[in-house]
């Protein structure tokens, strides 16, 4: 049986939203602010104990000062980063086959094959694609139903050639 699915969308802002929430794990670890911290502490010793420029130490609080801002509001900073980015805007084709999942815009052509996949988790609005390089995320807004259900079941069928692979 050959299965291929083929849609395009467009990278706007509620789409790195969604992205966004769904990839990354936003537990609070007060480590994510001891860059800011540390850059703040010099920027402070600097300006108090030396007789250096006082620009370079107000530079150094301010450094210090957006670190701990780009940490408290992660998120949004993240998505202003990607609506800056040349990407944004473009429209983005993605195609689902027996090959695997490709992706191409004017800026990006990926492809993976499902041999490279390594693995698929299901999150509340889409998937996850783990491979070698990192990982991607499919909305199932994009998706069809059809679609989503081959991709799972490829991951399905993935993991039990795996599985009987560590068993020989």
């Amino acid at each position: 049986m050959t299965f291929s699915y083929s849609t395009t969308y467009i990278l706007d802002k509620p789409h790195f939203a969604e992205c966004y929430s769904q990839s990354v794990s936003n537990e609070p670890k007060p480590s994510l602010y001891y860059k800011a911290a540390f850059l703040t502490l010099v920027g402070l010793a600097i300006l108090i104990f030396s007789e250096a420029n006082r620009y370079v130490a107000w530079f150094i609080l301010a450094l210090g000062v957006l670190d701990a801002v780009s940490v408290y509001y992660q998120k949004p900073w993240w998505v202003m980063r990607q609506m800056l980015s040349r990407a944004a805007g473009s429209e983005v084709t993605i195609t689902v086959d027996e090959q695997g999942i490709s992706n191409h815009s004017y800026y990006v052509k990926q492809s993976l094959t499902w041999q490279n996949i390594q693995k698929i988790e299901a999150t509340k609005c889409g998937l996850l694609i783990f491979h070698p390089q990192g990982k991607n995320y499919l909305s199932k807004s994009i998706l069809s139903e059809d679609a989503y259900q081959y991709i799972l079941q490829q991951s399905a069928s993935s993991s039990e050639q795996d599985n009987s692979k560590a068993q020989d």
